[in-house]
This record gives C-alpha cells, sequence and structure tokens, in this order.
C-alpha cells in the first residue's frame, strides 16, 4: 500500500494534470475542439493556389534566406503557396497599427473606454484594416517568388489582372479564414486562437528545419551545441516572461458595526511584468527589418540602373546573415519594446483606476504622484525587458558568428513565440483545473 502510494506521489505532475483535464467532460471537449481547429489549419496550408511550380518553389525556399525565414513562421505553407501563406501576420500588423493609433485618434479612445461593446468595435474595424494589408502583403510575396520563378502569370496588367487578383483575393480569404479559426478557438476552445495558430505554424514547420540543416552535416559537435543554446534561451526566455516586479496596494474601507465606524485596511499588490510586451515587438521588429531586403528583390529586376544596384545593395546588406541585418534587428526590438509597453500602460490608467478605487500604494501620494512613480518603475524594469528580447532576437546570429553552424540560424522569435503560448495555454487550462480542486501544472 505504502509503495502504491509513493509511486502515485512520485507521477509527474504534468501527466496527472493532462489526465485530470481529459476527465473532465467539458474540458476534455475544449481541447479536442483546439486541436480540430489546428489540424483544419494544417489541411489549409497544403491547398496551393494557381500556377504553382513546386519543384522551384522548393528550391527558391532553401536558397532565399528571406523567404526561408518567412516560411518557419507559415508553418511551410509559404512554402506550398498556400491560400494561408500569409498566416495570421497581416491581422497582427492591423491589430498593432490599432493598438497605436487608439491613444491618437479621439473617436477610438472613446470607443476603448465603453468596456465590452467598444472593444467590439475596435476589433471590427482591425478586422477591415486586414483586409488591404493581406492583399498588398500578397501581392509582393507573388512578384517576389515570380521573380525567383516559383509561379507565373502574376502582374496588374492585361491578361495577369484577373488570374492575379484572384490569386490575391485567395490568399487574403486564407488569412480571414485562420482568424476565424483563431477566435473559434478562443470561444470555445482552450488558449488565445491566434496566438495557437501562430504557435501551429512554427512547430510545423521545425521538422523540415531540423530535417535540412541540423542533419545536414553539422556534425556532434554542432549539433550538441545547438541543443544547448536552445535550453539556455528556452530557460532565459521562461524567467524573463515570469519575472515581475510586485508593487504594494493597500485598499481602505470603512465598516458600521453597533453604531461605531471601524476602517479596515487590505494590502495586494500590482504585477509589472518585466517584458510585458511579451512577442509583439519581436514580430514587429523583423517585420520591418525584412521590408529593405523585400524592397531590394523587387527593384532589382528594375530597368533603370540605379534602381537596380539600390536593390541589390539592399538585398545584400539586409540578409539575414548579415551583421546589418540583426543590428537593425537589435535596435527596432529595444525601441519597440519600450513603445510597445507604453502605449499598454497608457492605456490601463492604473494610477487613476487605484484612486477611484480607494486605493494607495503606501508612501506614494494618490493620483499623479501615483502615476509618476510607476512610470518610473516601469520605465526601469523595461530596460531589462527591452534588452533581454534585444539579446534573444540576435543570438542565433551571434552563436552562429562564434561557433559557424549555420543550423543556428533559427529563429529566436519563434523561440519566444512557442515558449509564450504555451506558457499562456498551460495557464489557462491550469485556472480551468483549479476551478474544479484540481492541481495545475505551474502551481
Amino acid at each position: 500500500m505504502t509503495a502504491r502510494a509513493s509511486a502515485k506521489t512520485q507521477q509527474p505532475r504534468l501527466l496527472t494534470a493532462v489526465i485530470d483535464a481529459f476527465q473532465q467532460p467539458d474540458i476534455r471537449q475544449k481541447l479536442l475542439f483546439t486541436i480540430a481547429m489546428l489540424v483544419i489549419f494544417r489541411f489549409v496550408a497544403h491547398v496551393p493556389v494557381p500556377n504553382v511550380n513546386p519543384a522551384e518553389l522548393r528550391r527558391i525556399f532553401e536558397t532565399n534566406a528571406i523567404l526561408g525565414f518567412l516560411n518557419i513562421f507559415s508553418g511551410g505553407a509559404l512554402q506550398n503557396m498556400s491560400v494561408a501563406a500569409l498566416g495570421v501576420y497581416p491581422y497582427i500588423t492591423a491589430s498593432i497599427i490599432m493598438q497605436v493609433m487608439v491613444p491618437v485618434v479621439p473617436r477610438l479612445q472613446a470607443l476603448s473606454r465603453e468596456g465590452e461593446m467598444g472593444r467590439r468595435q475596435i476589433q471590427i474595424y482591425t478586422h477591415w484594416l486586414t483586409v488591404p494589408l493581406a492583399a498588398v502583403q500578397g501581392y509582393a510575396q507573388l512578384t517576389i517568388v515570380q521573380q525567383a520563378g516559383g509561379v507565373t502569370g502574376v502582374g496588374l496588367t492585361g491578361d495577369r489582372l484577373l488570374p492575379t487578383a484572384a490569386t490575391i483575393l485567395s490568399m487574403t480569404a486564407g488569412t480571414m479564414f485562420l482568424v476565424w479559426l483563431g477566435e473559434l478557438i478562443t470561444r470555445h476552445g482552450i488558449g488565445n486562437g491566434i496566438s495557437l495558430i501562430i504557435f501551429a505554424g512554427i512547430v510545423a514547420g521545425f521538422p523540415t528545419l531540423v530535417g535540412q540543416q541540423v542533419l545536414g552535416g553539422v556534425g556532434i559537435f554542432g549539433l550538441v551545441f545547438l541543443l544547448v543554446m536552445v535550453a539556455v534561451m528556452i530557460l532565459s526566455i521562461v524567467f524573463f516572461q515570469e519575472a515581475q516586479r510586485r508593487i504594494p496596494v493597500q485598499y481602505a474601507r470603512s465598516l458600521f458595526r453597533g453604531g461605531r465606524m471601524y476602517r479596515q485596511v487590505g494590502q495586494t499588490h500590482i504585477p509589472l511584468r518585466v517584458n510585458s510586451a511579451g512577442m509583439i515587438p519581436l514580430i514587429f521588429a523583423f517585420s520591418i527589418v525584412i521590408f529593405p531586403s523585400y524592397l531590394g528583390q523587387y527593384l532589382e529586376v528594375a530597368e533603370a540602373g540605379f534602381l537596380s544596384e539600390m536593390g541589390t545593395w539592399l538585398r545584400r546588406a539586409f540578409d539575414p546573415s548579415n551583421f546589418p541585418y540583426w543590428a537593425f534587428s537589435f535596435i527596432l526590438v529595444v525601441i519597440f519594446t519600450f513603445f510597445y509597453t507604453t502605449v499598454i500602460f497608457q492605456q490601463q490608467n492604473l494610477a487613476e483606476n487605484l484612486q477611484r478605487q480607494g486605493g494607495f500604494i503606501p508612501g506614494i501620494r494618490p493620483g499623479r504622484p501615483t502615476g509618476e512613480y510607476l512610470t518610473r518603475v516601469i520605465t526601469r524594469i523595461t530596460w531589462a525587458g527591452a534588452l533581454f528580447l534585444g539579446i534573444i532576437a540576435v543570438l542565433p546570429f551571434m552563436a552562429t558568428w562564434v561557433s559557424d553552424v549555420q543550423a543556428l540560424q533559427i529563429s529566436s522569435a519563434s523561440l519566444i513565440i512557442i515558449v509564450g503560448v504555451v506558457l499562456d495555454t498551460m495557464r489557462q487550462l491550469e485556472a480551468q483545473l483549479l476551478m474544479r480542486q484540481y492541481e495545475g501544472f505551474i502551481h
């Protein structure tokens, strides 16, 4: 009896939590629904657009670093020139643009303060903005792939107009379909649906990446070094994702008992995360840093000599295997971390909400002094988060430069997205289990 109890206590907590989750009918239904939606996404990722040369596409994506980088995030859908080749990244870009515009545009700022109805209206605007962004990005990708010989018949003039418009429309519809799947997962499944779509695409592309690069002659040393670097990056990401500065907060309230007034003080804290921006700065920074090389490949075939030379210079300078690309990436990640953190922090109105609810930080006067204090704290800890994200972004390049193992050009952005999505999904699943008095993953 004792041996059985001891074996049971030694059973892995993660496995126990998974078993407990599947034993609950409602949680099991949510998990199976999430898995089913991700399977549908993977099927859609293999539906190609017309006029595709599969063999030539494989060659292009093996030799073109920019397209290979984008293909990782699409889970191979871009290499297949699938209707889902754009993934949900036009929607991510639209969401970032809307978040930046909310504090600037009075109408959007007013909507953000109207609660759930206002947020739904902003979400509708985000969906509408996604459509033109997806169309522009789709045409740019088709043009670049056509220049390399992967597709034919792309153009906006003559007989090419209608087939090109149909292809762009298909890719845009594929993006909106994935957004719809993601929102279904958020509503009826477990975790954030959009993040899980990105997660599934990255994970689906890893086996091919490992097969082509890691097993392509890097040797035992290279393989071991790669595994150690990935392990260090994952541990660092988890540490900084969970790190937070707790600001003590006290709430005072008055109670009437026996004809007398008593004043009670309760204490809690505000958790300010070191990396409160999450993975958004990485996605936004890499989206921008890829643009010069995109533009260079487009201009390289121009008839004007100076445009062609400029295109060649841009393509070479901002190639992912060169130093300027990663230096620019580091700077952009740091800048966008501060920018995005500031935007999110201002939208929360912590000082105003504290004062309205009767809360105060010990030693700090309510109102404006509290806001200034919180701003100073969030600025100091954001330096750590920004430098961490910047280092994580360029760590694969530095490791490759030191070890000369080209397989280390695995995007660290993909790792931080994977770790962030896993942690967020585990928290949500844990919350579902704890409501039913089961032990979760984290606590």
